[in-house]
């Protein structure tokens, strides 16, 4: 074998956009199946993913699709949106239009991303020259001829090359070979002539040089957009001329909601389909105003209705609507249209319709040109923006077309392909080679934005590896976790995969590092992604929740068994919520398949990791445990949990039994701690509570992930022992933004804060707005979980911040049912309460006590509703109201601050 391509090699020609999405799918997809794989770039341009639409840095130069729609993943689409606030545009949303430049930047750096995650598996070159020819190798293979006289050995390629360049066919003898035309206008340097006017003011009609400064752009899609913005200044006038003067549309300011595709589009005719798309966009129009939404829900159908069109129709279609498809479908940004608009109306933007039938130099070097509807204008230059040819015709593809490896598409539009692999005449596929993206248009026709060629990318990178993938060998042991479930990764993957249960289980810092680690070891480890999207969604942990969600999902398709897919799809639930009781019934059936899985069971009880599964009743999860247990033989995790829930249950004598027992086997248990943490808390103990978890957190709680949870316990001491001195102390010490961040500052620091405040334990200014400032306003305004939402309108009305308030419910008002049903109310409560409608607030919080345990978490996290309430009775006047929820409070629990509260109602 040549020791060139000991192991398979692929060959991208082109790195931008394409090549990049292609050779980023190929590291993922490679280090995924552990498949040995040489990839090449081949690509003269420094760097990788800007290729020509990438390349502009001039800023008003944008995409022309929103940011949600520009992912390089298509199971994840708000990738792109958050590499953007992650890389300075904090505040970017999906509907933005970010800049050309920074998309260019996003696409170079997800494929070093991806490049550096497959070391060890898929080995990277690039190659800084142009390909020139491709022929079938002589020991198999392929032969790539480079520019610089080298040779690349390649197992197969993909042709990466974007659209065709523009031949300038169209263009009369007297322009075409006239210095002043342009016809290729994003080559480095050649708007050199066109951008060196000076930026002052010059009268209409003055010479710079003796050449006048005004230009003609050919063309009035979207390249011509981008180049009337940048050669606009005051008095210069560029014109745009084409056969039809339309200018691409804007996208919409707001969005309309999405539509769903019109039924009858499988029509048998040309004419039967236009007839159904056209009063599906008139139904637009009429529910929305606008016809966007109809346009766009024929995007994921319209490869297939293309192909399912004869040739003749084709052809008709591209007649008579091509033009208006174009202009429609492929728009400009909002800001964009508004920078057009204005150069239109100061005309120095001017749109002709028609062709140009004539050009003659003239002695200043200007050139004077006659177009087909009469008029002459004379201009400094000629742009050609026509678009892309019909075919490529570097000289890469030529050797293709000389050699019949490579034909024209139909209707000469691009390359005759079969799912991206080159065709010859009689429709066979001679050569490895494939291409996407713009080559493709004759097979798709819709195919060179970004949505369209992400997914080619996918599929190209996954028939590329199917033939290396190894077959699955006969049935060997598996690793197993600490409860005997197998492991579908190698024993070192497995190994860090268990020490993140532990960790988890233990409530101990480290299991969000072991479970990356598990993954860095094995890419396509699904358990290892899901848990890291779990600890991200549900815990805070620094995580990109749908990346690692997407690649759980990916890998789980690939390489799982039973048990590990249904895992993936409880955690798919719980993150997107997508199912009316939040994913309950998928996580109850799971443990009801697989009740040793450990992390599983920690998700579905709610005690101090987890939120646990809204709606259920202590009962229902005792039971849960219990049926759960004998599968642990006699670990001391179900131990623990179960001290948690019998005293939610109020049988503090058992709990403390449970607690104790589990914490004799494994001392570190912040699940059983958590657990006595509670019955001292709600038995009035709180002298002993502050003390024993005070030497806890000193010793064996070292380790513990979340201490502040723990010292806010003893804070909640503190509080009831009504030691203002010493809750002050703890809070600066352990709790005051700094030591506490993320969601754990909303949920302890910020509602220990409020109710301080409430009791009058606190005096001076409530650091609110600090804990708050501690907190992405992504979980605050926008939080993924009810609890977490409960907690947000605490510290929110704890800074006296309504607006923020506000948006909070409007958030609830779209997200799951309990944050509906639940966290709505409670912002308009808790919003009365901030602007001293204190009766108003007082029925408010009264009405939801009842239902307040569906949005998880611990009665003594939800107590900050009920003490908040005593306030509002107080506030509003209603004493005897709020002395009976003393009382009531008092027989639950003894605390010398209620005793205190209620001495003064009474006296």
């Amino acid at each position: 074998m040549n020791p060139a391509r000991e192991r398979h090699t692929v060959a991208i020609v082109g790195a931008g956009a394409a090549g990049t999405l292609t050779a980023l799918q190929l590291c993922e997809t490679a280090a995924r199946r552990r498949t040995p794989l040489d990839l090449v770039l081949v690509d003269p341009a420094p760097e990788a993913g800007r290729g020509t639409a990438y390349a502009t840095t001039d800023p008003r130069h944008r995409l022309n699709v929103p940011a949600g729609g520009m992912s390089c993943y298509p199971d994840d689409p708000g990738h792109f949106t958050r590499w953007l606030c992650r890389h300075g545009e904090p505040t970017v949303r999906g509907t933005d239009f970010a800049t050309r430049y920074r998309y260019g930047a996003y696409l170079a750096d997800t494929l070093a991303q991806a490049i550096v995650h497959a070391h060890g598996t898929v080995a990277v070159r690039r190659l800084r020259t142009r390909a020139e020819g491709c022929a079938p190798a002589p020991d198999g293979g392929l032969e790539i001829r480079l520019a610089d006289g080298e040779s690349l050995l390649a197992d197969s390629a993909v042709l990466a090359t974007g659209p065709a360049a523009t031949t300038g066919d169209w263009a009369p003898p007297g322009l075409h070979t006239s210095e002043r035309f342009i016809g290729s206008p994003w080559a480095p340097g050649a708007l050199d002539g066109p951008l060196a006017e000076p930026t002052a003011a010059l009268a209409e009609g003055d010479l710079r040089d003796g050449v006048r400064a005004d230009v003609l752009l050919v063309g009035t899609g979207l390249t011509a957009v981008d180049l009337a913005l940048s050669l606009d200044r005051p008095g210069r006038t560029v014109h745009a001329l084409s056969r039809t003067g339309l200018l691409p549309q804007p996208h919409a300011l707001s969005p309309a909601p999405a539509m769903a595709a019109p039924e009858g589009l499988d029509a048998p005719t040309l004419s039967t389909l236009r007839r159904t798309v056209y009063r599906h966009i008139g139904r637009a129009v009429r529910a929305h105003g606008d016809w966007r939404p109809a346009l766009d829900s024929l995007r994921p159908h319209t490869a297939r209705l293309w192909r399912s069109l004869t040739p003749e129709e084709r052809a008709a279609f591209l007649r008579r609507e091509g033009a208006l498809w174009n202009t429609h479908r492929h728009r400009m940004a909002p800001t964009t249209a508004e920078s057009v608009a204005r150069a239109r109306t100061a005309r120095r933007l001017r749109v002709h319709t028609g062709r140009i039938t004539d050009a003659a130099a003239r002695p200043d070097g200007s050139l004077l040109l006659t177009l087909s509807n009469g008029p002459r204008i004379t201009v400094g230059w000629v742009i050609d923006c026509t678009g892309p040819g019909p075919r490529p015709e570097d000289p890469l593809w030529r050797s293709l077309f000389d050699t019949g490896a490579a034909v024209p598409g139909p209707l000469g539009l691009g390359v005759a392909t079969r799912d991206g692999r080159l065709l010859d005449a009689d429709g066979r596929a001679p050569l490895p080679v494939f291409t996407l993206g713009a080559p493709r248009r004759g097979e798709l026709w819709e195919t060179t934005a970004v949505p369209e060629i992400r997914v080619q990318a996918a599929a190209l990178a996954a028939e590329l590896l199917a033939p290396l993938t190894p077959r699955p060998r006969p049935a060997r042991r598996r690793p197993v976790d600490a409860h005997g479930l197998p492991l579908s990764t190698h024993a070192e993957a497995a190994a860090a995969h268990r020490t993140g249960l532990e960790r988890v289980l233990k409530v101990r810092a480290g299991a969000e590092d072991a479970f990356a680690r598990a993954v860095a070891l094995d890419p396509g480890f699904a358990l290892g992604h899901a848990a890291l999207a779990l600890l991200g969604h549900e815990c805070g942990a620094d995580v990109d929740v749908p990346r690692a969600l997407a690649d759980a999902q990916r890998c789980a398709r690939e390489r799982a068994d039973e048990r590990e897919r249904s895992f993936v799809a409880v955690v798919t639930r719980r993150v997107h919520a997508d199912s009316p009781d939040g994913g309950a019934g998928a996580l109850l059936g799971h443990l009801a398949a697989h009740p040793a899985d450990a992390l599983a069971l920690a998700v579905a009880v709610p005690t101090i990791a987890f939120s646990g599964i809204n709606d259920l009743d202590s009962a229902y999860a005792l039971s849960l445990v219990e049926r759960t247990s004998p599968a642990y033989d006699g670990h001391w995790f179900p131990a623990s949990l179960l001290a948690f829930l019998r005293q939610e249950q109020g049988r503090y004598d058992e709990a403390a039994e449970l607690a104790g027992r589990a914490l004799a086997a494994e001392p570190a248990s912040g699940h059983a701690v958590h657990a006595l943490a509670h019955v001292h808390y709600e038995s009035g103990a709180h002298e002993t509570g502050r003390d024993w978890l005070d030497a806890w957190l000193s010793g064996h709680g070292r380790g513990a992930v979340h201490r502040a949870h723990f010292s806010w316990h003893i804070a909640l001491h503190e509080l009831a022992l009504d030691d203002p001195a010493a809750l002050r102390r703890r809070w600066f010490a352990q709790l005051a933004p700094g030591r506490v961040t993320g969601v754990r500052a909303l949920v302890d620091s910020g509602s220990l804060l409020w109710r301080a405040r409430l009791s009058d334990s606190w005096q001076g200014r409530v650091p609110a707005a600090d804990v708050l400032d501690s907190v992405a306003r992504e979980i605050v305004e926008r939080p993924a979980t009810a609890f977490t939402a409960l907690h947000a309108a605490v510290a929110l009305t704890a800074a006296g911040d309504l607006a923020a308030l506000r948006r909070l419910r409007d958030h609830a008002a779209g997200a799951d049912p309990v944050q509906r049903e639940v966290v709505v109310p409670l912002c308009e409560a808790f919003a009365a309460l901030v602007e001293e409608r204190f009766h108003e607030a007082a029925r408010g919080l009264g009405a939801l006590l009842p239902v307040l345990g569906r949005v998880g978490g611990s009665a003594a996290q939800r107590e900050v509703v009920e003490e908040t309430l005593l306030y509002a009775l107080v506030a509003a006047g209603r004493c005897e109201a709020a002395r009976r929820l003393l009382g009531t409070r008092l027989d639950r629990s003894r605390s010398p601050r209620d005793r205190r509260l209620l001495a003064a109602l009474t006296d």
